[in-house]
């Protein structure tokens, strides 16, 4: 039986320096290598999941198929990767300690006294082999290769555990089985213009003190390294010069990948993992097509996002990655307006006119609006403003969660006249609730209790745009996460109205998706379909809105409608197209709008 090989992803001096997106780089680079690869972040929070976490704390809540609550670079992985992750990809403090208690009560044991070493650290091994093993790409059998990402920083007191436990992880796999990367900043004065290699030495002095040694460093920099610079590196870091790599700024990170390939970073991993027999030379043609044609986009489209927590833009990673591969496929320049939901609010109740003023003047000059998701009632009245303001202008509209409830909230009180309807999340007492909570949802416990993962959503009207969006599909499965839902006592009412509700789940009585017929294009959906966009296949409903707000909304719905055929066979056997057809991309996408669009979905050609 073959060996599973672990690439440990760590970060020193500052946090911040993106080693989710490392990591995610070269779980790609591997995979176009030809290996099947697999992730896992470690989180050494005490939380048991990122759900019950504020935004604010640590950016968006990520949400799987299965239903877990994790951090937002499993996104990452499964952006970059095209995989399926679980909620066991995401280890923390919480998960491991909990696992270990649960254990101790049932006596596993045996009377002995529980201690962080040997119990929890050997916890967090047998959960990172156990979880390594599970196949992520539909094929049997596990991945060739996890990579491992250890959150936070070397020295935090939080990941001590982890990192006693890596460092038996390394020793127990043997030699030729493990490779440390370790993401370090090399910072450049202003004031004499040098690289400073000192922080990253003691960086990797405290990695080796704790009993890691790096066997690749990935400096962070503001520019390449110099020549100079990485052989100060190599001799102080005791890590070879040609195991250095940089990792400088780029216009987008779809350019991480390509510094990674042209830095032979996979030829390091290899001789680290003793693997230079097995593999292939990656290409990446899509991927570096993507990235050039990201870099050269002029002809902006501007969105306005209109949200509680725009003060942080991680808040809504997901969203903005998500308007960013549908802006990509549309060959437009996005640009994102952040407007507080709060500042849209009557003038009167706000202290800074001049907020009030600004917000207005960007929605108003907005190709497009989206209201995401969110908690609590701060910003709900500017959120139902928003709504009521692309509904009546006729501008593209794409509400997601308590989006699409503001939504129904606006054209209840708007267009039936029922000037107190209203959620029972933010007036529980409102004589027409339109959103009400749902009967299996807990009161009294916040983690995990939501309605969570992914579930089916069935379309009901067969003429619509977002029917015609997901390829004329008779049902469609995606990720959900909820407490309250619209009220199904109200819907015969709003459809009366005009409102469509086009999607339900299967007993018909849940509410996945409404449509305004006669609007240019306004849709609002219970659940999150920017976790499922990816680079390469954006999201459908996020096309429909960059679409929709760039005049390109007819050329979308028609590839929506041929996105099921089948590639014909001069296309497909095109040499530079056989491994997009192999790796799951013999179907039209349905962002195919250019030939340069097309080009980067099914492979290069010149």
């Amino acid at each position: 039986m073959k060996k599973m090989k672990y690439v440990l992803v760590t970060g020193g001096v500052v946090s911040g320096l993106g080693k989710g997106v490392t990591a995610s780089s070269i779980g790609l680079l591997l995979k176009e290598c030809g290996l099947r690869v697999t992730s896992i972040k470690i989180d050494p929070y005490l939380n048991k999941d990122a759900g019950t976490m504020s935004p604010f704390e640590h950016g968006e809540v990520f949400v799987l198929d299965d239903g877990g609550e994790v951090d937002l670079d499993l996104g990452n992985y499964e952006r970059f990767l095209d995989v399926q992750l679980t909620s066991d990809n995401n280890i923390t403090t919480g998960k491991i300690y909990q696992f270990v208690l649960d254990k101790e009560r049932k006596g596993d044991y045996l009377g002995k006294t529980v201690q962080v070493v040997p119990h929890i650290t050997d916890a967090i091994q047998e959960w990172i082999e156990r979880v390594a093993m599970i196949p992520v790409d539909g094929k049997e059998g596990p991945a060739d290769v996890c990579v491992i990402e250890l959150g936070g920083t070397i020295g935090d007191i939080e990941s001590m555990p982890f990192i006693e436990a890596l460092g038996q992880f390394s020793c127990r796999v043997g030699v030729g089985n493990f490779c440390l990367i370790h993401v370090s900043l090399v910072p450049v004065l202003n004031v004499v213009g040098e690289q400073k290699t000192k922080p990253t030495q003691h960086s990797v002095r405290g990695l080796r003190g704790l009993g890691l040694t790096p066997n690749i460093l990935a400096c962070r920099s503001t520019m390449a390294l110099d020549d100079n610079v990485k052989e100060k590196l190599s001799q102080f870091c005791h890590v070879s010069a040609e195991h250095i790599i940089t990792l400088y700024d780029v216009p987008n990170i779809w350019h991480i990948p390509l510094l990674l390939r042209d830095q032979k970073a996979h030829e390091a991993i290899f001789k680290v993992l003793n693997l230079p027999s097995i593999t292939e030379e990656p290409s990446l043609m899509e991927w570096t097509t993507r990235a050039a044609i990201c870099d050269k986009l002029h002809e902006p489209v501007r969105i306005a996002i209109v949200g509680k927590y725009t003060g942080l833009s991680d808040t809504y990673l997901s969203i903005l990655k998500a308007l960013l591969h549908a802006s990509v496929a549309c060959g437009k320049k996005l640009i994102v307006d952040w407007v507080p939901a709060s500042d849209l609010e009557d003038m009167t109740e706000i202290e800074n006119l001049d907020a009030y003023k600004a917000a207005w003047k960007l929605l108003k000059s907005a190709d497009g609006v989206l209201v995401p998701g969110g908690f609590g009632d701060r910003g709900v009245q500017g959120k139902i403003l928003a709504a009521k303001h692309a509904r009546e202008n006729r501008i593209p509209f794409l509400g997601i969660c308590l989006g699409m409830q503001v939504a129904v909230i606006e054209f209840a009180r708007s267009v039936l006249g029922l000037k107190d309807a209203n959620s029972t999340e933010f007036d529980p007492s409102t004589r027409n609730p339109c959103v009400i909570f749902m009967p299996e949802g807990s009161k009294t416990h916040k983690g995990g209790t939501m309605r969570l993962g992914s579930r089916r959503t069935y379309f009901q009207v067969l003429d619509c745009k977002s029917v015609k969006l997901y390829g004329n599909r008779r049902f469609i499965d995606e990720r959900h996460r909820h407490r309250y839902e619209v009220n199904p006592d109200m819907v015969a009412r709003l459809e009366n109205a005009g409102l469509s509700f086009t999607g339900k789940d299967q007993t018909g009585q849940r509410m996945e998706i409404i449509e305004l017929p006669d609007h240019p294009y306004y849709i609002g959906v219970q659940f999150h379909p920017e976790f499922k966009s990816r680079p390469g296949k954006p999201s459908a409903l996020f096309l429909g809105l960059i679409g929709a707000a760039c005049g390109q909304l007819n050329a979308v719905l028609q590839s929506g409608l041929e996105s099921q055929e089948k590639v014909n066979c001069e296309t497909v056997n095109c040499p530079s197209n056989k491994k997009a057809y192999q790796n799951g991309y013999a179907t039209k996408p349905t962002n195919i709008i250019t030939d340069a669009v097309y080009s980067y979905c099914n492979g290069v050609h010149s």
